[in-house]
């Protein structure tokens, strides 16, 4: 790691939009200092994740969306700038594959996991908090941390959803940890993930939403990755583009500017963060 200045925590080089040129895109990212972590959604994104790990030396986690737990369809809207509409087959969590997969050394983590509330139907709850449960269960018995995937639909009602399951873990298994990924909740969820010991992390949404600015400065520098959540979300400049993993530097100075300090000790120290809760 002492190549690198920064590491995009949430990227998703295995979806189709890369299919092409995912070994280009990984070595803009090494000529810019930055190590990648490919996060799957469901089986397949997964297994992929885990094949560019193994092919090119990105570190990769796994896991079951809480999208695809339903058969459902998302359309461009919905999915934002550098989305692909597509239609989920709706997929039960198989605890023995994903395992197959975690025991990888290049899989540093379980996700992205946890609760979808932008859409729900009949059951829709239900069914993604079973498959959210199997995942925690999954992290706790390979040791790594959960890659967290939650999104409410003007509340926050599913950020309190996932506290309270994760608490109910937390209690008889300490060492549970993980990452918020693409965190848009408010002070007092911050609060409660702070207490969880969880960390954040933050996308190119900040660098034109101003929504973001309180909570960054509310969560301690030591607790803040650095994510792309690439195709998606491009940050200023780049915006309108496809999202890459070498982008995740203007999140990084982004950060540092919000947080009013130098990019210089924001970037060790989001570095830092990263290895401690990835173990690499």
């Amino acid at each position: 790691m002492s190549d690198f200045k920064y590491i995009d925590n949430h990227s998703h080089l295995n979806l189709n939009a890369f299919k092409d040129d995912y070994k280009k895109v990984i070595q803009r990212a090494t000529d810019a200092g930055v190590k990648i972590i490919n996060v799957g959604t469901q089986r397949d994104t997964s297994k992929r994740a885990v094949e560019i790990g193994d092919e090119c030396g990105c570190f990769a986690i796994v896991g079951l969306h809480p999208v695809h737990t339903s058969k459902s369809y998302h359309d461009i809207q919905e999915l934002g700038e550098g989305g692909e509409e597509f239609t989920s087959r709706g997929e039960v969590f198989d605890y023995e594959y994903y395992k197959s997969l975690a025991v990888n050394p290049k899989v540093v983590g379980i996700g992205e996991c946890g609760l979808d509330y932008f859409r729900t139907e009949v059951n829709t709850k239900e069914i993604q908090m079973k498959a959210f449960e199997e995942q925690i269960k999954l992290a706790i018995e390979v040791d790594k941390p959960l890659m967290l995937h939650i999104r409410d639909n003007g509340k926050v009602e599913a950020y309190q959803d996932v506290i309270d399951i994760l608490k109910k873990y937390k209690a008889s298994h300490p060492n549970l940890r993980g990452d918020v990924h693409f965190f848009a909740g408010n002070i007092d969820i911050v609060n409660q993930f702070l207490e969880l010991g969880f960390t954040f992390s933050f996308t190119g949404a900040i660098t034109y939403g101003k929504n973001y600015d309180e909570v960054i400065r509310h969560i301690p520098l030591d607790r803040i990755l650095s994510e792309t959540d690439c195709p998606f979300v491009a940050p200023v400049p780049y915006r309108g583009k496809r999202n890459e993993p070498a982008y995740v530097v203007e999140v990084v100075k982004k950060i540092a500017e919000i947080k009013g300090l130098p990019v210089d000790e924001v970037a060790p120290q989001l570095l830092e963060n990263s290895k401690k809760l990835f173990k690499i």
